[in-house]
C-alpha cells in the first residue's frame, strides 16, 4: 500500500491505496465518482474512463495509482452540474451528441483537454484527439459537431442561451434538449454498475469452452473454499424452470447436463468482491464429454446430424412465400441474375457490458425481489425471470442503458443475478467482463441466401426466387420473429409480381441469435439490393433509375400480398438524384485523372422498413396532475434513440403544455403496463399513438367537465387518469404461401455510398454516405438525424469489418469497433410525408439505416473495381483476392 496526495476536481485529498490499482477503481470505489465508465476490461480500448491528469487526457483504467502522487485530476463531475453545466456540457446537449450517454463523460473530458490546448480545432484534429474514445450510437458526426460548438462557446463567439429552443414554443419539429441529456453529460445518470448496493455479493459465471458437450461433473470444492466466496451455484440450485422462455423454453439459466455453444453458462460463483468471484470461477473444474458439433445450417439439416435439442428438430421454422407464377415469369424473362449471398454472425456491440443487480425489499416470504438491468421490454422480462427462478413477487427496473441495438430484447445476465439473489438471500451484483458479456448476449443471425431475379425487356422486375437459411444458433429466443420479419419485407421497395421463396430457421452450435438493429431485413436486403444492381448493370440501366422504375406504388401489393396505401419511394429517388449525379461525376473524373492504386466508386441501396406489424399493441396511461401538468405512464425504454423526447414533445404539443410539465414514468414494472419492446422502431408509432389516444380521452373529459384543470375535473367527479391503446390487425402469414397481413406503415430510405478502393491492399475507405429518408413528420430533427448517422456508421462496420467469432472475438480490438479513425462524412436528405395513422404523422427511424447501408457500400466497391463480394464483411483480404481472380480471368 502507498499513501499519495492528489487534487481531485479542485479539492486536495490524501489516500492510502494499492499502487498497482487503477485510477478508475480509485475514482469509482473510493470517491464514488461514477462518470468515468468501464467497458473494455481495463485494456484502454474504449476511452469511456477518460479523465484529465495534469492537463492531459488519460485513460484512467490503465493509469496506476502509484504514479499519481501530487497529481491534479479532473473528472466530468468536476466540470459542471445539471443546474450549472460547463460550456462543453451545454454544447454536447445542444448538438444532439448525447444518445445513450455511456461514452459521453469520457468524450467531454477528452474534448476539454483538446480545447484547453487548441481552442479552434479542425475536424481532423478533433478526430485525432478523440481517437481513443469509442461510440456506437452517433457515428461520431454529432460528437465532432459538439466539440466545434464548444469551441465557439469558449471563444466567446456564441452563448448557449442563444441556441436553446423556447420550451413554451413549438414542440414538434424542434430539437428540444432530451430530458436525460444533461444528467448524462454531467456524468450523474446512473447506469446499472453505478448504483450503490451495500453488502452486495459479486458474481462471476463459469462458461463452456466447448460448442457441444455433455457435462459429466462439476467440481466446485476448491472454488468454494477460496477467500471471500459465499458459494457456488449450479442448475440444481434454481427452483424455477431454469429456462429463459421468450418463445421457446430451450435456453437454460445454467446448463444442467449439456452445453450447446461456446460460452454457455454452467455454474456461477458469488463472493464478497468481483476479483474473488472471478478467481473462484476460474477454479471451478468441469468435466465435459465433447459431442459432434454443427456449425452451418447445411450440416444441421443433414440426415445424420446430431440433434441439438431432444425436444425439437434442428429445423425450427419453415416459411415459404408464393405469389403469382414465378416459374412462368422466369421462363419468359428478358434477363435474369442469380447469386449466392452470405452474411456474418455479428455482435451488436453496446459499449456498456451486460450489468445487472438484484436485491430484496422486505423480509421472508413476503419480500419482493427487485431486479435492475438494461431491459428494453421490462414486463416480458419480468415474466421470464419469475418463471425461470420460481420467485413470483418480483419487479423489474430499467437503469440507464449504455446502448443496446437489439441486444436487450432477451434476458441475459439478469437470470443469473436473480437466481443468485434468491439462493444466497443477499443483494447481488453482476458486472461481467467484456468476454462474459459477449458470451451471454445474443448475436445478429447469419443468413445464407440464394437469390434469383428477373426483368422484362422494359427493365421491369417480373420475378424473384429465394432459398434462405437462417442460422439460429444454439437457442431460439425470437429467431422466428426475425425470419418472419425478413419474409414480410422480402420485396423491399419494389413491385415484384411473382415470388417463389423458401426460408428456414435452423439450430446450430453457434452463438444464439436474437434481435439486432433491423432484425432480418438488413440481411435479405443486402442480397436483394446487390442483385438489383447486378440486374441493372446487366441490362445497361442506371442503378438509380432502375430502382425508381420498379418502385411499388399505392394500390399495389408487396410480396406478402398486402396492399400498400402510401409509398413515397420514387420521390426519394428524385431527392437523391442531384447528390448521386454529383458523386458519379466526381468518381468518373477521379478514375480518368488516375490516382495510382486508388479507385473511386458509387453505389446505392434502398429499403422499405415496416412498422406496426400484425398483432402489435401498446398501452400507455396519462394522468393529469394537481399542478395541471401530466404524468405519462408507459414501459417505453429509451436506450438512446430518444423515446423520452418523443413522449414529452408529443404530449406537450397535444395538451399545449410547457415541456417541464410533462413527466415520464417508464422504467418500473410496478407503475406501467406491458407495452412491448423498444425494438422494431415501433415506439414512436405504437407507444406514441397509444399515449395520444389517452390524451384524447383526457381532453374529452376536460370538455365534459367544462374545464381543463385538475381542479375542474375533480370538482366534476371526472377521472384524471386514462389508459390509451393502439392495436394492429391480428393475423399471420399463411404457413403454406406466406401471404397475409403486413406492416401498417413503412419508413422509406435510399442510401448513396462513395468509396475508395486500394487495388494493392484491398482496403475500402468510405468517403461519404448520403441517406435520403421519409419517415413521416419529424418530431426532433437532431434525434432523427442522429439515428440515421449512427445507423450508417454501424452499417459500414457490418459491410467492411465486423464479425463475431466465438472464442476469438474477445474485446473491442478483435471486434474491430468503429472509431473516429474509421469515421466518414455523412449527409441526410429528409422528406416528410405524414403517415395517416402515425403519431402526429410520425413513424420511427432507428433501424431503417441498417437495411440499405451494406448493399450500398458493396455496390460501390463493384462500381469502383469491378468485383463483387458475396459474403460479408468485405475485408481487405477478400477484396484483394477477388481482384486477383479478376486479373487471372482476363
Amino acid at each position: 500500500m502507498i499513501k499519495i496526495r492528489l487534487t481531485l476536481n479542485g479539492v486536495p485529498h490524501q489516500v492510502v491505496a494499492d499502487p498497482k490499482s487503477s485510477l478508475l477503481d480509485l475514482l469509482r470505489d473510493t470517491y464514488r465518482l461514477t462518470g468515468a465508465k468501464q467497458s473494455c476490461d481495463k485494456k484502454g480500448q474504449c476511452g469511456a474512463c477518460t479523465v484529465i491528469v495534469n492537463g492531459k487526457a488519460v485513460r484512467s483504467c490503465t493509469t496506476r495509482v502509484g504514479r499519481l502522487d501530487g497529481a491534479d485530476i479532473i473528472t466530468v463531475e468536476g466540470l459542471g452540474t445539471p443546474t450549472n453545466p460547463h460550456l462543453i456540457q451545454h454544447a454536447f446537449v445542444l448538438a444532439g451528441a448525447v444518445q445513450c450517454g455511456f461514452c459521453i463523460p469520457g468524450m467531454i473530458i477528452a474534448a476539454k483537454a483538446l480545447l484547453d490546448a487548441n481552442p479552434d480545432p479542425s475536424t481532423d484534429e478533433i478526430r485525432h484527439a478523440l481517437r481513443h474514445n469509442l461510440c456506437r450510437c452517433t457515428g461520431y458526426v454529432k460528437i465532432v459537431d459538439a466539440v466545434k460548438l464548444a469551441g465557439r462557446f469558449l471563444r466567446g463567439e456564441l452563448e448557449p442561451a442563444a441556441l436553446y429552443p423556447d420550451p413554451d414554443g413549438p414542440k414538434i419539429g424542434v430539437s428540444h434538449p432530451r430530458p436525460s441529456a444533461m444528467i448524462k453529460a454531467c456524468g450523474v445518470a446512473e447506469f446499472t454498475a453505478d448504483i450503490a448496493l451495500p453488502g452486495a455479493l459479486e458474481i462471476a459465471a463459469v462458461h463452456s469452452p466447448h460448442a457441444h458437450a455433455l457435462i459429466k461433473r462439476i467440481d466446485a470444492a476448491a472454488a468454494a473454499a477460496m477467500p471471500g466466496v459465499a458459494g457456488v451455484m449450479t442448475a440444481a440450485d434454481i427452483k424455477g424452470s431454469n429456462r429463459h422462455n421468450y418463445m421457446v423454453t430451450d435456453r437454460p439459466v445454467l446448463c444442467e447436463d449439456r452445453v450447446r455453444y461456446v460460452g454457455d453458462p454452467v455454474a456461477l460463483v458469488a463472493a464478497e468482491t468481483r476479483e474473488q468471484a472471478l478467481a473462484a470461477a476460474a477454479a471451478v473444474k468441469v468435466d465435459y464429454e465433447p459431442l459432434p458439433e454443427v456449425h452451418t445450417p447445411q450440416e444441421a439439416m443433414a440426415d445424420d446430424a446430431p440433434q441439438i435439442h431432444a425436444e425439437w428438430s434442428n429445423v425450427c421454422l419453415t416459411q415459404p412465400q408464393i405469389k403469382g407464377d414465378a416459374a412462368k415469369a422466369f421462363a419468359e424473362a428478358a434477363e435474369t441474375v442469380e447469386a449466392h449471398f452470405v452474411t456474418q454472425c455479428n455482435h451488436q456491440a453496446s459499449l456498456e457490458p451486460e450489468v445487472s443487480l438484484a436485491y430484496f425489499e422486505g423480509e421472508g416470504d413476503d419480500a419482493q425481489l427487485v431486479v435492475v438491468g438494461r431491459s428494453i421490454n421490462i414486463h416480458k422480462h419480468l415474466a421470464m425471470l419469475q418463471e425461470a427462478t420460481g420467485w413470483e413477487d418480483m419487479r423489474y427496473e430499467e437503469a440507464f442503458v449504455g446502448g443496446q441495438f437489439g441486444i436487450k430484447i432477451d434476458v441475459t445476465s439478469e437470470g443469473l443475478t436473480a437466481a443468485a439473489a434468491i439462493h444466497f438471500r443477499r443483494p447481488v451484483r453482476y458486472i461481467p467482463s467484456l468476454v462474459e458479456s459477449m458470451y451471454l448476449s445474443p448475436k445478429r443471425h447469419p443468413f445464407d441466401m440464394k437469390l434469383k431475379l428477373a426483368a422484362d425487356a422494359r427493365g421491369k422486375l417480373t420475378a424473384m426466387g429465394w432459398d434462405i437459411l437462417v442460422d439460429n444458433g444454439a437457442y431460439n429466443s425470437m429467431g422466428n420473429v426475425v425470419m418472419l420479419r425478413a419474409i414480410q419485407m422480402l420485396s423491399g421497395s419494389y413491385d415484384i409480381p411473382n415470388v417463389d421463396a423458401m426460408a428456414r430457421l435452423i439450430y446450430t452450435n453457434n452463438p444464439w441469435g436474437a434481435a439486432a438493429r433491423g432484425a432480418g431485413p438488413p440481411q435479405t436486403h443486402y442480397a436483394l439490393e446487390s442483385a438489383i444492381d447486378l440486374l441493372a448493370r446487366k441490362m445497361g440501366i442506371d442503378p438509380l433509375e432502375f430502382r425508381r422504375r420498379n418502385s411499388l406504388l399505392p394500390g399495389q401489393t408487396k410480396s406478402t400480398g398486402a396492399v400498400v396505401e402510401e409509398w413515397p419511394f420514387p420521390e426519394l429517388c428524385d431527392a437523391l438524384k442531384p447528390a448521386y449525379d454529383r458523386a458519379v461525376r466526381e468518381a468518373r473524373a477521379a478514375r480518368e485523372s488516375g490516382n495510382g492504386a486508388k479507385r473511386r466508386g458509387v453505389g446505392v441501396g434502398a429499403g422499405a422498413f415496416g412498422i406496426g406489424g400484425p398483432g402489435d399493441q401498446s398501452m400507455v396511461a396519462v394522468e393529469l396532475d394537481p399542478d395541471d401538468g401530466v404524468t405519462v405512464y408507459g414501459a417505453v425504454a429509451d436506450p438512446g434513440e430518444g423515446n423520452d423526447s418523443m413522449l414529452s414533445q408529443l404530449a406537450a404539443d397535444a395538451l399545449d403544455l410547457p415541456l417541464h410539465k410533462v413527466r415520464l414514468q417508464t422504467r418500473s414494472t410496478d407503475n406501467t403496463t406491458a407495452n412491448g419492446p423498444a425494438a422494431a422502431s415501433r415506439h414512436t408509432y405504437m407507444s406514441g399513438g397509444s399515449m395520444l389516444d389517452a390524451i384524447a380521452q383526457l381532453k374529452a373529459a376536460m370538455a365534459a367537465a367544462g374545464g381543463s384543470t385538475y381542479a375542474a375535473l375533480t370538482a366534476a367527479g371526472v377521472p384524471t387518469r386514462y389508459m390509451g391503446t393502439k392495436k394492429m390487425v391480428v393475423g399471420a402469414l399463411d404457413p403454406q404461401t406466406g401471404q397475409g397481413p403486413s406492416f401498417e406503415s413503412q419508413v422509406h430510405a435510399l442510401q448513396l455510398a462513395e468509396v475508395e478502393v486500394d487495388t494493392e491492399t484491398g482496403e475500402v475507405k468510405v468517403l461519404k454516405m448520403t441517406c435520403a429518408v421519409d419517415a413521416g413528420r419529424v418530431i426532433h430533427p437532431l434525434n432523427f438525424s442522429g439515428q440515421i448517422e449512427g445507423g450508417m456508421d454501424m452499417g459500414v462496420g457490418l459491410a467492411l469489418r465486423e464479425r463475431y467469432i466465438a472464442g476469438q472475438t474477445k474485446d473491442w480490438v478483435t471486434f474491430k469497433y468503429p472509431s473516429t479513425r474509421t469515421a466518414f462524412e455523412m449527409d441526410t436528405i429528409v422528406r416528410e410525408t405524414p403517415r395517416p395513422r402515425g403519431s402526429n404523422g410520425s413513424v420511427g427511424v432507428g433501424e431503417m439505416t441498417l437495411v440499405a447501408t451494406a448493399p450500398a457500400v458493396l455496390n460501390a466497391i463493384d462500381d469502383a473495381v469491378g468485383v463483387r463480394i458475396y459474403d460479408l464483411p468485405a475485408t481487405p483480404e477478400k477484396v484483394k483476392e477477388a481482384l486477383a481472380a479478376l486479373v487471372s480471368e482476363r
